[in-house]
């Protein structure tokens, strides 16, 4: 019993770590899709980080709407990386194929109280069905 107390303290003790979460930008992925991140609806904790990893040159992250007004648009062909601190849900594109439908989201705490926000955010191409089509997931 003392065995199991101790264990359960310690436990309950242990210091939070944020988690980090990898995403690829790809031209294509296993099932045949073209201009898509791995991960189009990534869900974390506030606090977490994401890694966009190029698996090739000429994709990019940028940040189209989001709960906190987040500015960010990483350059092309180079890793990007955000940590997350409110949480809601965040929308981003590929800048240069973001009409061929290369978007994702980020729900950070599980929360989507901005959903429609996001909804109403730009979107341009078959970009402004994938980002139906995700919201319709959350």
């Amino acid at each position: 019993m003392k065995y199991f107390t101790l264990t359960a303290a310690l436990f309950l003790s242990a210091p939070a770590f944020a988690a980090d979460m990898q995403i690829e930008m790809l031209n294509k992925d296993s099932d045949g899709n073209k201009m898509v991140y791995s991960e189009e609806i990534a869900r974390i904790n506030a606090g977490d980080t994401i890694t966009w990893v190029p698996t090739s040159k000429g994709h990019n992250v940028e940040m189209m709407a989001s709960p906190n007004k987040m500015k960010f648009k990483s350059k092309n062909g180079k890793e990007a990386k955000i940590t997350f601190e409110k949480q809601g849900i965040y929308y981003y594109w590929c800048t240069p194929h973001k009409g061929m439908g290369m978007i994702g989201l980020v729900v950070v705490g599980g929360d989507t109280f901005n959903k429609d926000q996001i909804a109403k955010a730009k979107a341009i191409g078959k970009s402004k069905k994938k980002l139906k089509k995700l919201l319709g997931e959350l």
